[in-house]
């Protein structure tokens, strides 16, 4: 397995976090909070995906959930976290075995996968979130449509919005992500893909996504192939595009102007 990635910002200004251990990948987005928490998505998403790749370095063959789920739980008792204040994130591991690669996503990062030139095309994505009956989704979205801009209406859309998802948060009929209850982990959207079907893959968080889709014109497999250096010159075009051609969110609707982004590409022998 041979990993390359980049990251815009760099991690000392971004909530975005990647490791690599013998034979994964993880990728975490800290949440960005518009409601007050206890402590920094940096420093949440930090502890947890080193403690996740500490866990899987000691044991490369853990059942990815289990090793999650005692990675939030440590991660909760280190940081002194309590639930409804504390930060959250996303996770994405991508894991190389003898002959099956696995794939976990919990929250609204994704992992693409293919085989040569593209074929065989297969994802993992959690869209719960998405999903949820929040209104206030649809009325920034739309408002910022119309021209508004990131104004302070806008911001105090995203407090309302965020305090609407917290009723459905790591519940049964809402959305789950990381952040005190180890259960969220059992949760996780898994999927185990035959060394066969993946030749390569991507993880990316929401931040690269999401652009990256809007924009067009690479293929996952060109992503797939590109260095480090291709890839931030990748996400640096996003981030010029958003600053550049969509300041005020009218073409492609986001909560910020610019969000984290990550990328990781990933190719298999």
């Amino acid at each position: 397995m041979h990993v390359e990635y980049a990251q815009h910002p760099s991690p000392v200004h971004s909530a975005d976090r990647i490791f690599v251990t013998g034979n994964a990948v993880i990728v975490l987005d800290g949440a960005t909070a518009f409601v007050p928490v206890s402590v920094d998505a940096q420093a949440y998403a930090d502890r947890l995906g080193r403690r996740i790749a500490e866990l899987l370095t000691a044991v490369p063959e853990a059942d990815l959930r289990g090793t999650l789920a005692a990675a939030i739980r440590d991660t909760a008792a280190l940081l002194g976290l309590r639930s409804g204040e504390s930060p959250s994130s996303t996770v994405a591991i991508m894991r190389e075995r003898q002959k099956a690669l696995d794939v976990l996503v919990l929250g609204d990062s994704t992992v693409r996968w293919g085989s040569h030139s593209g074929n065989g095309l297969g994802w993992l994505a959690d869209h719960r979130l998405a999903k949820l009956p929040v209104p206030q989704r649809e009325r920034y979205r739309a408002r910022l449509r119309a021209g508004t801009g990131y104004d302070a209406k806008h911001r105090q859309l995203l407090r309302e919005l965020q305090t609407a998802q917290r009723r459905y948060h790591n519940t049964a009929h809402g959305y789950w992500i990381a952040e005190t209850d180890p259960n969220a982990a059992y949760r996780a959207m898994v999927t185990a893909v035959p060394r066969t079907h993946a030749r390569w893959a991507v993880l990316a968080t929401d931040g690269a996504f999401g652009p990256l889709t809007h924009l067009g014109g690479r293929s996952w497999s060109d992503i797939a192939a590109l260095d480090a250096d291709g890839l931030r010159r990748l996400l640096d075009r996003c981030h010029a595009w958003e600053r550049d051609k969509d300041p005020d969110g009218r073409l492609l609707p986001r909560a910020k102007q610019h969000d984290d982004k990550t990328l990781a590409a990933v190719s298999f022998r």
